[in-house]
């Protein structure tokens, strides 16, 4: 190897990063198409390659995501497509990467990052840690459609209704304390309700997407503000129950389709576990919900040796619903945490478990002061990207 350096992928160059995308992920997918939603990537920066001399052999990209932590709304860049040609494994190509794929976020002003493993070692010896699932429940088709709601009128969705199923999701979320929900940009939602394999339907307070999948339906996200909305949802979907028997729905643990239906989801539920990293401590926690009358004030000792801003002996404040962390003096009695115990305790993970790992150390008696700040809803993303 000559002398690796990383770059801002160019339009060029996106046929050697395809070339590497399948060596490393296998044949699949339009090529066309991916190129086209690249060069959105390209335009802004957002994906980065590895170059050996005039070769490209590794990239990743970056999306310009929002996303819910305790019903409030924080910048988030969603790392993925992060390829590294076989050839190439094992002699550090991806942690180089992916240090200037966390510079590039700070940039960007996302104070988080998160992403789907395909390992574990990289990503947390950069600081990633587990804070949440995406999970897939199967329910009987036949058991939905009998759930009711006829009262409710729903109508057919399209490409004009793109914000308000935005402005639908962002109630939802807020009211729920949702912790882990994306927001997509605008033109993705507009490109879904576009795309002729997907339905969606629409109602006052609620929509629901869905498609075929192998024979079954399969949900991809159902919002409903009320109880008559949701089942007039839910057995819309499950209207289909002559040809499908059963239906996969993407949806969080706590979703209230767990309650109304008849029966319980199948047992063999799927959970594809992703990770997160604060980029700016100061600015994650000051974006993030927490409950309401929550008080706190704890001294931290935060040592990040990817992102050295984050590093150093802090105060966290927290009073009305606004958390600020600010520098402080050295303490003797502070929370000690690296990045993979800040990420986790920031999507609720309990102390206790994060000191049994040896994720935190110190200030044992700010415990449940933590856990009472921290904890709540099991964090869920709904999309896989």
């Amino acid at each position: 190897m000559t002398e690796l350096r990383v770059v801002d992928v160019t339009e060029e160059q996106l046929d050697s990063v395809w070339q590497v995308r399948i060596r490393s992920f296998g044949p699949g997918g339009d090529r066309d198409e991916w190129k086209k939603n690249a060069l959105q990537f390209v335009a802004d920066q957002r994906i980065l390659g590895v170059m050996d001399g005039a070769d490209l052999v590794a990239a990743a990209r970056i999306w310009p995501f929002e996303q819910w932590w305790s019903g409030r709304r924080v910048p988030m860049g969603g790392v993925a497509g992060v390829v590294v040609a076989p050839e190439y494994r094992g002699r550090g190509v991806g942690s180089l990467m992916m240090r200037d794929v966390l510079k590039r976020c700070a940039e960007k002003g996302y104070p988080l990052t998160a992403l789907y493993p395909a390992t574990t070692v990289l990503y947390r010896h950069l600081g990633y840690e587990f804070a949440g699932g995406r999970y897939k429940f199967s329910f009987q088709a036949a058991d939905l459609r009998t759930l009711g709601g006829t009262g409710t009128a729903v109508r057919k969705a399209g490409v004009d209704d793109a914000d308000r199923f935005l402005e639908l999701a962002s109630k939802a979320h807020a009211v729920r304390r949702s912790s882990g929900p994306l927001i997509w940009p605008r033109s993705e939602i507009e490109a879904w309700l576009k795309d002729e394999d997907n339905f969606a339907y629409l109602a006052e307070d609620g929509f629901v997407v869905y498609s075929w999948s192998d024979g079954d339906l399969s949900v991809d996200e159902l919002i409903a503000g009320s109880e008559e909305t949701a089942r007039a949802l839910w057995a819309t979907v499950g209207s289909g129950s002559s040809i499908a028997t059963t239906v996969h729905a993407y949806c969080a643990p706590s979703d209230p389709i767990h309650l109304l239906a008849e029966h319980e989801a199948q047992g063999d539920a799927r959970i594809n576990r992703w990770m997160l990293r604060l980029v700016d401590a100061p600015a994650a926690l000051a974006a993030r919900g927490y409950p309401e009358g929550a008080v706190l004030e704890v001294d931290l000792r935060i040592d990040d040796p990817e992102l050295p801003t984050n590093t150093g002996d802090w105060h966290l404040s927290l009073a009305d619903g606004a958390a600020q962390l600010k520098p402080a003096d050295p303490s003797a009695d502070a929370v000690r945490l690296g990045p993979r115990g800040l990420a986790a305790l920031y999507a609720g993970t309990p102390p206790a478990t994060l000191r049994v790992a040896s994720l935190m150390a110190g200030g044992e008696d700010q415990d449940p002061a933590l856990d009472a700040v921290f904890g709540g809803g099991t964090p869920y993303m709904l999309d896989y990207f």
